[in-house]
Protein backbone atom coordinates (compact mmCIF):
# COMPACT_ATOMS: atom_id res chain seq x y z
CA UNK A 1 0.00 0.00 0.00
CA UNK A 2 1.17 3.29 -0.90
CA UNK A 3 2.09 5.74 2.26
CA UNK A 4 2.74 8.91 0.59
CA UNK A 5 1.28 12.40 1.23
CA UNK A 6 0.37 12.75 -2.61
CA UNK A 7 -2.83 10.14 -3.95
CA UNK A 8 -1.02 7.38 -5.90
CA UNK A 9 -0.72 7.96 -10.07
CA UNK A 10 -3.85 5.36 -11.01
CA UNK A 11 -3.46 6.11 -14.63
CA UNK A 12 -1.47 4.08 -15.75
CA UNK A 13 -1.73 0.13 -14.71
CA UNK A 14 -4.02 -0.36 -11.47
CA UNK A 15 -2.09 -0.77 -8.43
CA UNK A 16 -3.86 -4.27 -6.71
CA UNK A 17 -2.94 -3.50 -2.95
CA UNK A 18 -4.48 -0.26 -3.64
CA UNK A 19 -7.39 -1.58 -5.11
CA UNK A 20 -7.58 -4.07 -1.98
CA UNK A 21 -7.46 -0.78 0.60
CA UNK A 22 -10.37 0.70 -1.26
CA UNK A 23 -12.22 -2.88 -0.46
CA UNK A 24 -11.51 -2.86 2.77
CA UNK A 25 -12.19 0.83 3.46
CA UNK A 26 -8.01 0.99 4.49
CA UNK A 27 -7.30 4.60 2.05
CA UNK A 28 -7.74 8.12 2.98
CA UNK A 29 -10.99 10.14 1.21
CA UNK A 30 -8.51 11.99 -0.68
CA UNK A 31 -7.29 8.68 -2.56
CA UNK A 32 -10.64 6.57 -2.35
CA UNK A 33 -12.05 9.57 -4.30
CA UNK A 34 -9.22 8.89 -7.17
CA UNK A 35 -9.23 5.05 -6.87
CA UNK A 36 -13.53 5.77 -8.03
CA UNK A 37 -11.93 7.76 -11.08
CA UNK A 38 -10.35 5.02 -12.13
CA UNK A 39 -12.75 2.55 -11.35
CA UNK A 40 -15.00 4.80 -13.93
CA UNK A 41 -12.25 4.73 -16.33
CA UNK A 42 -10.75 0.76 -15.94
CA UNK A 43 -13.70 -2.15 -16.53
CA UNK A 44 -11.23 -4.56 -15.45
CA UNK A 45 -10.30 -2.93 -12.39
CA UNK A 46 -13.97 -1.51 -11.41
CA UNK A 47 -14.92 -5.73 -12.44
CA UNK A 48 -11.88 -6.68 -10.01
CA UNK A 49 -13.34 -4.89 -7.04
CA UNK A 50 -17.08 -5.87 -7.67
CA UNK A 51 -15.84 -9.25 -7.38
CA UNK A 52 -13.83 -8.60 -4.00
CA UNK A 53 -16.19 -7.03 -2.61
CA UNK A 54 -18.79 -10.31 -3.06
CA UNK A 55 -16.51 -12.80 -1.90
CA UNK A 56 -15.99 -10.58 1.68
CA UNK A 57 -19.41 -10.35 1.74
CA UNK A 58 -20.13 -13.95 1.18
CA UNK A 59 -17.39 -14.39 3.75
CA UNK A 60 -19.49 -12.50 6.50
CA UNK A 61 -22.45 -14.26 5.66
CA UNK A 62 -20.91 -17.80 6.73
CA UNK A 63 -19.21 -16.33 9.55
CA UNK A 64 -21.33 -13.77 10.66
CA UNK A 65 -20.79 -9.94 11.33
CA UNK A 66 -19.35 -8.80 14.83
CA UNK A 67 -22.26 -7.09 16.59
CA UNK A 68 -22.78 -2.95 15.44
CA UNK A 69 -21.14 -3.89 12.15
CA UNK A 70 -23.07 -2.99 8.79
CA UNK A 71 -22.84 -5.49 6.42
CA UNK A 72 -23.12 -4.76 2.76
CA UNK A 73 -25.23 -6.17 -0.08
CA UNK A 74 -23.90 -9.47 -1.40
CA UNK A 75 -24.22 -11.47 -4.54
CA UNK A 76 -23.55 -15.16 -4.57
CA UNK A 77 -22.68 -16.22 -7.53
CA UNK A 78 -23.03 -19.71 -8.57
CA UNK A 79 -21.76 -21.71 -11.92
CA UNK A 80 -24.28 -22.69 -15.01
CA UNK A 81 -24.98 -26.16 -14.69
CA UNK A 82 -25.82 -27.86 -18.35
CA UNK A 83 -29.37 -28.50 -19.37
CA UNK A 84 -28.35 -32.19 -20.00
CA UNK A 85 -26.88 -32.51 -16.21
CA UNK A 86 -30.11 -31.17 -14.89
CA UNK A 87 -32.15 -33.02 -16.86
CA UNK A 88 -30.35 -36.27 -15.90
CA UNK A 89 -30.43 -34.88 -12.92
CA UNK A 90 -34.79 -34.77 -12.75
CA UNK A 91 -34.61 -38.32 -14.42
CA UNK A 92 -32.73 -39.70 -11.26
CA UNK A 93 -35.08 -38.41 -9.04
CA UNK A 94 -38.22 -39.40 -10.72
CA UNK A 95 -36.89 -43.30 -11.22
CA UNK A 96 -35.87 -42.87 -7.14
CA UNK A 97 -39.69 -41.69 -6.36
CA UNK A 98 -40.94 -44.17 -8.23
CA UNK A 99 -39.27 -47.11 -6.52
CA UNK A 100 -40.01 -45.64 -3.19
CA UNK A 101 -43.05 -45.80 -4.07
CA UNK A 102 -43.14 -49.39 -5.01
CA UNK A 103 -41.74 -50.42 -2.26
CA UNK A 104 -44.08 -48.56 0.20
CA UNK A 105 -47.22 -49.93 -1.56
CA UNK A 106 -48.08 -52.81 0.53
CA UNK A 107 -48.37 -50.15 3.72
CA UNK A 108 -50.53 -47.83 2.02
CA UNK A 109 -53.47 -49.67 2.87
CA UNK A 110 -53.12 -49.56 6.53
CA UNK A 111 -51.69 -46.39 6.08
CA UNK A 112 -54.93 -44.92 5.12
CA UNK A 113 -57.17 -46.86 5.90
CA UNK A 114 -60.50 -45.83 7.62
CA UNK A 115 -59.42 -41.98 7.98
CA UNK A 116 -56.90 -39.63 7.59
CA UNK A 117 -55.38 -36.24 9.69
CA UNK A 118 -55.37 -36.11 13.28
CA UNK A 119 -58.57 -37.93 13.12
CA UNK A 120 -56.82 -40.48 12.41
CA UNK A 121 -53.38 -40.94 14.40
CA UNK A 122 -54.68 -41.99 17.77
CA UNK A 123 -56.07 -44.95 16.65
CA UNK A 124 -52.43 -45.44 15.10
CA UNK A 125 -51.16 -44.60 18.49
CA UNK A 126 -53.89 -47.14 20.47
CA UNK A 127 -52.49 -50.01 17.74
CA UNK A 128 -49.34 -49.29 18.83
CA UNK A 129 -50.08 -49.15 22.49
CA UNK A 130 -51.94 -52.15 22.25
CA UNK A 131 -48.74 -53.61 20.30
CA UNK A 132 -46.29 -52.55 23.43
CA UNK A 133 -48.44 -53.72 26.47
CA UNK A 134 -50.58 -56.32 25.73
CA UNK A 135 -47.59 -59.45 25.25
CA UNK A 136 -46.44 -58.14 28.70
CA UNK A 137 -46.96 -60.70 31.60
CA UNK A 138 -45.75 -59.55 34.89
CA UNK A 139 -45.95 -55.83 34.11
CA UNK A 140 -49.14 -55.24 31.42
CA UNK A 141 -50.65 -52.28 33.42
CA UNK A 142 -49.60 -49.57 36.32
CA UNK A 143 -53.06 -49.91 38.34
CA UNK A 144 -54.68 -53.18 38.63
CA UNK A 145 -57.75 -53.95 38.49
CA UNK A 146 -57.86 -54.61 42.18
CA UNK A 147 -57.92 -50.89 42.47
CA UNK A 148 -60.25 -50.01 39.70
CA UNK A 149 -61.70 -47.14 42.11
CA UNK A 150 -58.15 -45.29 42.18
CA UNK A 151 -57.30 -46.08 38.93
CA UNK A 152 -60.52 -44.46 37.59
CA UNK A 153 -59.96 -41.57 39.81
CA UNK A 154 -56.41 -41.04 39.22
CA UNK A 155 -57.10 -41.22 35.04
CA UNK A 156 -60.15 -39.23 35.29
CA UNK A 157 -58.01 -36.28 37.43
CA UNK A 158 -54.92 -36.58 34.73
CA UNK A 159 -57.46 -36.36 31.28
CA UNK A 160 -59.51 -34.39 33.44
CA UNK A 161 -62.39 -35.61 32.00
CA UNK A 162 -64.67 -38.30 34.23
CA UNK A 163 -63.84 -41.55 32.78
CA UNK A 164 -65.26 -44.67 32.99
CA UNK A 165 -64.58 -48.24 32.74
CA UNK A 166 -66.92 -50.32 30.55
CA UNK A 167 -67.41 -54.05 31.38
CA UNK A 168 -66.81 -56.80 28.86
CA UNK A 169 -67.90 -59.62 31.20
CA UNK A 170 -70.53 -60.73 28.56
CA UNK A 171 -67.97 -61.25 26.02
CA UNK A 172 -65.73 -63.09 28.06
CA UNK A 173 -63.20 -60.32 28.88
CA UNK A 174 -62.16 -59.24 32.55
CA UNK A 175 -60.60 -55.63 33.49
CA UNK A 176 -56.61 -56.65 34.03
CA UNK A 177 -55.82 -52.59 34.70
CA UNK A 178 -54.67 -49.51 33.29
CA UNK A 179 -52.13 -47.21 32.86
CA UNK A 180 -51.52 -43.28 31.60
CA UNK A 181 -50.07 -42.90 28.40
CA UNK A 182 -48.98 -39.99 26.23
CA UNK A 183 -51.26 -38.77 23.44
CA UNK A 184 -50.80 -36.37 20.81
CA UNK A 185 -51.98 -33.39 22.05
CA UNK A 186 -52.01 -34.87 25.96
CA UNK A 187 -52.68 -37.79 28.17
CA UNK A 188 -54.57 -40.70 26.79
CA UNK A 189 -55.40 -43.85 29.22
CA UNK A 190 -55.32 -47.40 28.67
CA UNK A 191 -57.29 -49.92 29.86
CA UNK A 192 -56.68 -53.71 29.43
CA UNK A 193 -59.07 -56.59 29.11
CA UNK A 194 -58.30 -60.56 28.86
CA UNK A 195 -60.22 -63.75 28.65
CA UNK A 196 -59.68 -66.91 29.99
CA UNK A 197 -57.28 -68.31 27.00
CA UNK A 198 -54.84 -65.07 27.76
CA UNK A 199 -55.99 -63.48 24.68
CA UNK A 200 -56.40 -59.58 25.48
CA UNK A 201 -58.60 -56.53 24.13
CA UNK A 202 -57.00 -52.48 25.00
CA UNK A 203 -59.26 -49.46 25.35
CA UNK A 204 -57.53 -46.42 24.47
CA UNK A 205 -59.04 -42.95 25.26
CA UNK A 206 -57.56 -39.35 24.93
CA UNK A 207 -59.30 -36.11 24.08
CA UNK A 208 -59.71 -34.58 20.62
CA UNK A 209 -59.83 -30.88 19.22
CA UNK A 210 -63.22 -31.57 16.97
CA UNK A 211 -66.24 -33.90 17.17
CA UNK A 212 -67.75 -36.17 14.83
CA UNK A 213 -69.89 -39.52 14.46
CA UNK A 214 -67.97 -41.14 12.43
CA UNK A 215 -66.94 -44.81 13.27
CA UNK A 216 -63.96 -46.38 11.78
CA UNK A 217 -61.23 -49.47 11.12
CA UNK A 218 -57.98 -49.22 11.50
CA UNK A 219 -55.90 -52.44 11.18
CA UNK A 220 -52.06 -53.56 10.95
CA UNK A 221 -51.57 -57.14 10.28
CA UNK A 222 -53.55 -59.69 12.78
CA UNK A 223 -54.60 -56.19 15.21
CA UNK A 224 -57.84 -54.63 14.64
CA UNK A 225 -58.61 -51.07 16.27
CA UNK A 226 -62.82 -49.54 15.69
CA UNK A 227 -62.40 -46.77 16.80
CA UNK A 228 -64.40 -43.77 17.16
CA UNK A 229 -65.18 -39.80 18.73
CA UNK A 230 -67.75 -38.17 20.88
CA UNK A 231 -68.25 -34.97 23.17
CA UNK A 232 -64.81 -34.51 22.25
CA UNK A 233 -63.58 -37.46 23.40
CA UNK A 234 -61.49 -40.24 21.24
CA UNK A 235 -61.61 -44.26 21.75
CA UNK A 236 -60.30 -46.98 20.40
CA UNK A 237 -60.77 -50.65 21.02
CA UNK A 238 -58.17 -53.15 19.90
CA UNK A 239 -57.68 -56.56 19.45
CA UNK A 240 -56.39 -59.42 16.94
CA UNK A 241 -60.43 -61.20 17.31
CA UNK A 242 -62.87 -61.90 14.51
CA UNK A 243 -63.54 -58.44 13.02
CA UNK A 244 -67.37 -58.79 13.02
CA UNK A 245 -67.16 -59.80 17.05
CA UNK A 246 -64.93 -56.38 17.67
CA UNK A 247 -67.29 -54.56 15.84
CA UNK A 248 -69.96 -55.61 18.07
CA UNK A 249 -67.86 -55.53 21.60
CA UNK A 250 -67.11 -51.81 20.30
CA UNK A 251 -70.42 -50.68 19.46
CA UNK A 252 -71.92 -52.26 23.16
CA UNK A 253 -68.92 -50.23 24.61
CA UNK A 254 -70.05 -46.58 22.85
CA UNK A 255 -73.53 -47.06 24.02
CA UNK A 256 -72.14 -47.46 27.47
CA UNK A 257 -69.85 -45.07 27.54
CA UNK A 258 -72.95 -42.36 26.26
CA UNK A 259 -72.13 -42.80 22.43
CA UNK A 260 -74.86 -42.68 19.79
CA UNK A 261 -73.30 -45.89 17.83
CA UNK A 262 -77.09 -46.05 15.99
CA UNK A 263 -75.59 -42.70 14.15
CA UNK A 264 -72.45 -44.42 12.69
CA UNK A 265 -73.12 -45.22 8.76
Amino acid sequence: MNNDDHPTDYANAPDLRALSAFVDNELPESERAAVREHLARDPDAAAQVASWRAQKAALQALAGDAPGSEAPPFIVLRPRVPWWRRAGVAACWLLAGAGLALALGPLVPRLIDGGSGDVMSFARRADIAYAVYTPERRHPVEVAAAEEEHLIAWLSKRLNRHLSVPSLQEYGYTLVGGRLLPGEAGPAAQFMYENQSGARLTLYVTGIPKDETAFRLFRDGNRRTFYWINDRMGYALSGPIEEAKLRSIAIEVCGELGGRPETWQ
